[in-house]
């Protein structure tokens, strides 16, 4: 480390600003009212990272990690303005907590949004330097140094299961990423040796790959150098490395979690003699200083740290009219567009719907790229949902990826942050729940925590629903599951038309989007499916999200006289209702929703008004399901327009579906079964 006195005055200086704000923020307990970590005895390693990064690299702190944000040039103001939740805190304008960053500045490291889930960041960083080796690789990276990217974890997190994923992939693919684990010997109240077998550097080992390296980091010259070596090691050999500091804790866990709640005496002792600034002090006067001069830059810091906190103080709070913004990030697919069914077009099944939508992109767009489960050359999908994709544009454009659905989704967030445009697979709606975490925590949150600087342009492929002795881990259905969880977006498509076109549109979107495809209907195999064939739309085919489609119409002499109803469904639904609809020729309107998220409550509440009677058919459980909540908010918009009850009809609310057959028809819907409720309802 160099020891020019310009250089440790700023090392210095942003020490005792970091001890001085934790020192206002204890004194303020009544304003600092928001839950907050400080980095009081981690200040060393933070800044030794934060201080020698470049505005090509990306950073993902974690909650701890104020003294990284002092050290790549964030204003204490800034980060009081976050504190204390106010309009003008630049990382998410008062949304998230202290030391939740995410930045695009031209003159920083980039941050992209990551939870404060402990260790969930590992898989979105990690998919950050993914995208940059692809990216490097075909030529698209344009930075004036290669970038590295650098994870950033307290020792707890590091037992998560995700953070092994993450690792997994980061040696599997030898990728340009550093992982900082500061190491304090504590969780919240859990001591390392109730939490973990080894340390973080131990644990490294079974990784093959995966440098690692330790330093002492309460110490600043011993950090800045071992932080300086793992750098350049991954700016050169564009491989992963894990740096293990070792560090003291010298404030609460948090402001709600305080030392002295379950720290013994000797053991804030002990961690008091590695506080990390009277040693850099100490270095500071053998490299120049006076104790005068350092104890002046103190006391100028002290007046300017409660100045600032002050004016953060008497900043604004939020304005109500903004609680709304950036759920969302706006689509340019508002209408729909194309053509349809060219007129000489050919007849497709479903999955040849999907498979030519992503060669069509795939083939214009090199920031497309495929990966999941068995998506690879040697199958290209366990429904041959890929085939030849990987012949065609690369094994590193289509590739498998472990059994890792949290790997998988959470991913795509940091490949979107790179400018990727990722598709995604898991193999059953049953296996998404290993990855609904990334999911919720991570992709469903970046757009409206960023404040728009990050959404996820993501495409979650997810085969769906029961198709004849599938069992109960290859045929459930659990839209439900994903409908409750805000800032996704959800599809699900009945035919091969519709396939192609909401497969265009979630390429457009900037958010991240689920389709969710029957396997009963990729191949129109299962009887009475043959209806989700379709005249392959053309190349420019969109369909907007949230756009629900009239499948099949009813007489209207039979609506003037109040003899017909609408079924409101949606995937197999519809040819369940079509079926079952042909018995009573003319009376039976099917409304194809095609978006769950959002749902086209306009025309639905048009077309329930217009017939006076509605089922809602689903194939999943009814209890509590998407489509009981869609029942209800039709009756309370509809109610003076109907003549009978919102009627609801789904699957048996069993825990899973059966693997036996006969088990299995008796608990899903059927048009048998169907044509019995229509009954019912015509008959109210």
């Amino acid at each position: 480390m160099h020891t020019d006195k310009d250089f440790l005055k700023k090392v210095y200086t942003h020490m005792v600003r970091a001890r001085a704000m934790a020192r206002v923020y204890e004194a303020n307990r009544p304003i600092t009212k928001y839950v907050h970590s400080t980095s009081r005895g981690h200040e060393a390693i933070q800044l030794a990272l934060g201080m020698q990064l470049t505005p090509s690299d990306w950073v993902a702190p974690y909650y701890r990690d104020e003294s990284i944000l002092l050290g790549i040039g964030m204003e204490p103001y800034e980060m009081m303005l976050q504190l204390l939740a106010k309009a003008g805190d630049p990382f998410s304008g008062g949304r998230s907590y202290y030391a939740h960053p995410n930045l695009k500045d031209d003159d920083k490291p980039k941050i992209p949004h990551q939870s404060s889930a402990t260790g969930m960041q590992a898989i979105p960083t990690t998919g950050v330097a993914h995208g940059i080796k692809y990216k490097e690789g075909r030529g698209l990276e344009k930075s004036p140094v290669p970038p590295v990217v650098v994870c950033s974890f307290g020792d707890g997190s590091v037992t998560e299961g995700e953070v092994s994923e993450a690792f997994q992939m980061a040696v599997l693919h030898q990728l340009p990423i550093m992982y900082l684990v500061q190491d304090n010997d504590w969780g919240i109240s859990v001591s390392k040796e109730e939490m973990r077998a080894m340390d973080a550097y131990e644990f490294a080992a079974g990784f093959k790959g995966m440098k690692r390296m330790r330093t002492d980091g309460s110490d600043f010259a011993k950090s800045f150098d071992a932080v300086a070596e793992c750098i350049d090691y991954v700016r050169q050999e564009r491989k992963p490395i894990l740096l293990h500091a070792k560090v003291p804790l010298l404030n609460h866990h948090t402001s709600g979690v305080r030392k002295e709640f379950y720290r013994t005496a000797a053991d804030l002792e002990k961690h008091a003699k590695d506080d990390p600034i009277p040693k850099f002090e100490k270095y500071c006067l053998k490299n120049g200083f006076t104790a005068d001069e350092l104890k002046a830059i103190d006391e100028e810091v002290n007046t300017f740290i409660e100045a600032e906190f002050e004016r953060a103080v008497a900043s604004p709070d939020p304005a109500p009219e903004n609680l709304t913004e950036h759920i969302f990030a706006p689509t340019p697919i508002t209408e729909e567009k194309g053509e349809r069914a060219p007129k000489n077009g050919r007849e497709i099944i479903m999955v040849d719907a999907a498979l030519f939508a992503c060669n069509e992109m795939m083939a214009q767009d090199e920031s497309v790229l495929l990966y999941g489960q068995d998506v690879g050359r040697r199958l290209g999908g366990v429904f041959r949902e890929a085939a030849t994709l990987a012949e065609k544009y690369g094994d590193d454009r289509v590739f498998n990826t472990p059994i890792q659905e949290a790997y998988i989704f959470g991913s795509t967030a940091g490949m979107s942050a790179v400018g990727l445009k990722p598709i995604v697979e898991v193999q059953f709606c049953d296996y998404i729940f290993t990855g609904i975490n990334q999911l919720i925590t991570e992709l469903s949150k970046s757009c409206y925590l960023s404040q728009g600087k990050y959404p996820v342009n993501a495409i979650l492929r997810v085969p769906i629903g029961a198709y004849g002795g599938g069992g109960p881990y290859h045929s459930g259905s659990h839209e439900s599951n994903l409908t409750s969880t805000k800032g996704i977006k959800i599809v699900y498509p009945s035919n091969a038309a519709d396939m192609k076109g909401l497969l265009k549109a979630a390429y457009y979107d900037p958010n991240p989007v689920v389709i969710l495809e029957h396997k009963g209907l990729y191949w129109s195999k299962v009887p009475g499916t043959n209806a989700a064939k379709a005249i392959e739309p053309d190349s420019d085919y969109v369909v907007p999200i949230g756009k629900a489609r009239i499948f099949k119409e009813a007489d209207p002499q039979k609506i003037e006289e109040g003899e017909s109803l609408v079924v409101v469904t949606y995937g197999m639904g519809v040819h369940w209702a079509l079926n079952a609809s042909k018995n009573r020729e003319g009376a039976v309107e099917i409304l194809d929703l095609r978006s769950l998220t959002p749902v086209d409550d306009t025309m639905v509440f048009e077309r329930v008004r217009k017939h006076g009677k509605c089922l809602v058919l689903t194939e999943e459980t009814l209890y509590n399901s998407f489509a009981q909540a869609l029942a209800g908010r039709i009756s309370e918009n509809c109610f003076t327009h109907l003549d009978a009850p919102v009627f609801t009809y789904g699957a048996v609310d069993l825990p899973a579906v059966p693997l036996n057959m006969s088990q299995e028809a008796l608990m899903l819907p059927s048009a048998e079964k169907v044509s019995q409720k229509i009954k019912e309802v015509l008959s109210y």
